[in-house]
């Protein structure tokens, strides 16, 4: 399981525990990466109750909104140049040392709207590109899975809450703090698209749930 600390992720682990599998995660910390995310990340892998969570170092890895120069139309400043080759490639170098049956990863209906490397087409080479460089993965069958493909981020939150995932643990913000900053790009979307589910986010603070989800006293 590719995990960060975010929601698609989290689903896609407690996805993948209700279906009975053996759970091992790995999280990625690139260049500037928020503190709070990676300890979502842990957070999230200990309430799922992972066999293993590593956490990889590539420090050098930048999004473009922190490489000097660097613009690409259409694209947001947290884009990263062949993220996910990358983090696939190290994902299956794990899955070819632990054995592992499938190579899972969250990304959701409206990812692939905005970046080709969350595409059916992409996602359809790298599997063949994996078993073409490794026999293990070959003779296994070593698959990779998006269980999340088809879901907008409203159904993903609506069906997260369905699979009792820890939503107070998981991180939308693209700051570099400990706590969200709640008026980032990220924090932004997270509440539209908690309201749009009809769902109470019990990480935002009080004064920002809506007054139609807010608990009584």
């Amino acid at each position: 399981m590719l995990l960060s600390g975010g929601i698609d992720s989290a689903t896609c682990l407690y996805h993948a525990r209700a279906e009975g599998f053996g759970l091992r995660a790995v999280t990625f910390a690139f260049y500037r990466m928020g503190v709070g995310e990676i300890r979502a990340a842990r957070a999230i892998a200990k309430a799922a109750g992972v066999q293993e969570h590593r956490l990889v170092n590539v420090p050098e890895l930048k999004e473009i909104g922190d490489i000097p120069g660097l613009k690409l139309s259409g694209l947001p400043p947290t884009y990263i140049p062949q993220r996910n080759s990358i983090f696939y490639s190290l994902a299956a170098s794990y899955a070819e040392e632990v054995g592992a049956d499938f190579i899972i990863g969250g990304h959701n209906r409206e990812d692939q709207l905005v970046f080709d490397d969350t595409k059916d087409q992409y996602f359809k080479s790298l599997q063949d590109a994996f078993w073409a460089a490794s026999r293990v993965l070959r003779a296994r069958g070593t698959t990779i899975l998006r269980p999340l493909s088809s879901r907008t981020k409203v159904e993903v939150i609506r069906y997260a809450s369905s699979l009792n995932v820890p939503l107070e643990l998981t991180w939308s913000c693209h700051g570099e703090g400990t706590a969200p900053c709640w008026s980032c790009e990220g924090c932004q979307s997270r509440r539209r698209n908690f309201v749009l589910a009809g769902i109470e986010d019990p990480a935002a603070p009080e004064s920002l749930q809506s007054p139609r989800g807010r608990r009584k006293s």
